[in-house]
């Protein structure tokens, strides 16, 4: 995926990236600070990382994947941020392994509760790293979506089984280890100890939409660039996104 600035990869990335970027312009008044420390769990090639170092914050950056910090370290660099991203080899069952607990003003979990073994435990330990005041920016894959997306292709049987899974996969060929609903999510957040924020519904209808219409059609992108924003914040449509974004902060 590309950097969440631009306007194609924006389909993707442009609701979680206007909720994080007001999220930390606050958490930055509050604190009194105009340089936040930021911890990017599952950060992998610098989707969000570098963008946030743009704004002039220093982000760490967690990823167990080798290639993807390298590909970090060299976008951090052709971004000009090299000197506020510093890229760390670890995952979230083993965060305090490589980072200090407590240490950071935001973290960023993106991607990462569908992978671990543990989502309780990697909600915990994402929490664990936060300072006293501190904001969790929480990106995961919704049920919703994935069975409205099946159901589409018409693969029937596919989407009866990712909604009656409990970790919500349509079969043995399903990429995703486990899927999420709104209410899963911030039961995680709040059983962590902090207070949810906000929920929206991301890619809502960015995945279901042919690509060659966004492409061709004049103004397609812009619109439904408006539409995703607009049914973001509508709680009707988090049953259907693909992701589900959870905004917390420690009460």
């Amino acid at each position: 995926m590309s950097d969440p600035l631009r306007p194609r990869a924006s389909l993707r990335t442009a609701v979680v990236w206007e909720v994080l970027k007001d999220a930390l312009e606050r958490r930055a008044g509050a604190a009194g600070r105009d340089v936040l420390d930021v911890l990017d769990t599952g950060g992998g090639t610098g989707n969000f990382a570098v963008p946030v170092a743009r704004l002039g914050h220093r982000v760490t950056v967690v990823d167990p994947s080798p290639n993807a910090l390298f590909a970090l370290e060299r976008r951090a660099a052709e971004g000009g941020v090299a000197d506020r991203v510093r890229a760390v080899q670890g995952d979230a069952h083993g965060l305090f392994d490589v980072v200090e607990p407590g240490g950071f003003d935001a973290v960023l979990c993106h991607g990462v509760l569908e992978y671990v073994d543990d989502p309780a435990e990697g909600v915990r330990n994402v929490v664990a790293a936060l300072r006293d005041s501190g904001t969790l920016s929480l990106l995961a894959a919704g049920l919703g979506g994935a069975v409205l997306a099946r159901a589409l292709a018409g693969h029937f049987t596919e989407a009866h089984q990712a909604l009656t899974d409990p970790a919500g996969r349509w079969g043995e060929g399903d990429p995703v280890p486990r899927r999420f609903t709104a209410d899963q999510l911030s039961g995680l957040v709040t059983g962590a100890g902090l207070q949810v924020g906000a929920v929206h519904g991301v890619r809502v209808f960015a995945d279901l939409v042919p690509g060659v219409l966004v492409d061709t059609e004049p103004g397609a992108m812009e619109a439904l660039l408006k539409l995703e924003a607009a049914a973001a914040e509508q709680p009707a449509f988090h049953s259907v996104a693909t992701q589900l974004h959870v905004l917390a902060e420690r009460g």
